[in-house]
């Protein structure tokens, strides 16, 4: 019964969905289109917003082209090629948020009728109050320092948001093919052999629940991740004897639903529903 009353009023919620939170060589560049030849053209599904928010958002990258922070963001077209003069404008009005080589972390995406907006390390359009606004030039050809409440004056940390514009309805695009439309900017690849390598540290029972895709007592909030991506709701509970719970909620009704709890920072009760 609780599971039912808990799915109830997660799944009651009826909010649009998004997520909170070297010089480039020149010559012509062929666009991807081996990542979207299968795309369906419908309107892209709530099933696979879920699965772009559990399997990009939170993701770590590689840059392989210096980042613009240009407001509200800078605009790349799916299976085109890079507009390489519309990359160089914006650097000019505006500091690379982060250079070749640098690691980055999607921490947001956010979907729009015509366009998915993908945040790294906070976007390019942080909400701040108006004493956050507040730059102090000193000498340089952009503003470099930002006065903080209740910090010192000191470099901004800049964000940037890749804005991916269909031109039409968002179609059915998957985690990996959103990841190829960012593939002039981003790579994920390089990544991947530090996740391993971790897994690969883990005691062998959890290695080897990771490898099925199955979270178990014991493992923590990034070895669940690691299992099965970021949870589509969350729920935080307190007991009567004061302890305080959080379920992450995988899939719903009349689907397969999985609910896994966690007291602190261990995993305590993994259940599956049906």
């Amino acid at each position: 019964m609780r599971r039912a009353g808990i799915l109830a009023g997660v799944l009651g919620l009826a909010a649009p969905l998004c997520v909170t939170g070297a010089a480039t060589p020149a010559g012509a560049e062929k666009p991807v289109q081996h990542l979207s030849a299968n795309i369906d053209t419908g309107h892209i599904s709530e099933q696979n917003k879920l699965a772009i928010i559990r399997y990009v958002d939170g993701e770590f990258a590689k840059v392989v082209r210096p980042l613009p922070s240009v407001k509200p963001g800078f605009r790349i077209k799916p299976d085109a090629v890079l507009d390489q003069h519309a990359l160089e404008q914006a650097l000019v009005v505006s500091l690379p948020a982060a250079s070749p080589g640098e690691t980055v972390q999607i921490t947001g995406v956010e979907f729009k009728p015509k366009e998915i907006l993908v945040n790294i390390n906070g976007g390019s359009h942080p909400r701040k109050s108006l004493r956050d606004r507040v730059h102090v030039d000193l000498g340089m050809p952009w503003p470099r320092t930002q006065v903080m409440d209740n910090q010192p004056v000191g470099l901004v940390k800049l964000g940037s948001t890749l804005i991916v514009d269909f031109g039409g309805p968002v179609p059915d695009v998957s985690p990996d093919q959103l990841k190829g439309f960012l593939a002039p900017f981003l790579n994920f690849a390089q990544q991947r052999s530090a996740a391993l390598n971790w897994v690969d540290s883990l005691p062998a029972k959890f290695r080897d629940a990771i490898g099925k895709h199955l979270a178990i007592a014991g493992m923590t909030r990034e070895m669940v991740i690691a299992a099965l991506g970021r949870a589509d709701h969350k729920v935080r509970e307190w007991q009567l004897d004061g302890t305080e719970t959080e379920d992450w909620i995988y899939g719903s009704p009349p689907g397969k639903t999985i609910f896994v709890t966690f007291t602190g920072a261990a995993v305590i009760r993994v259940e599956q529903f049906p």
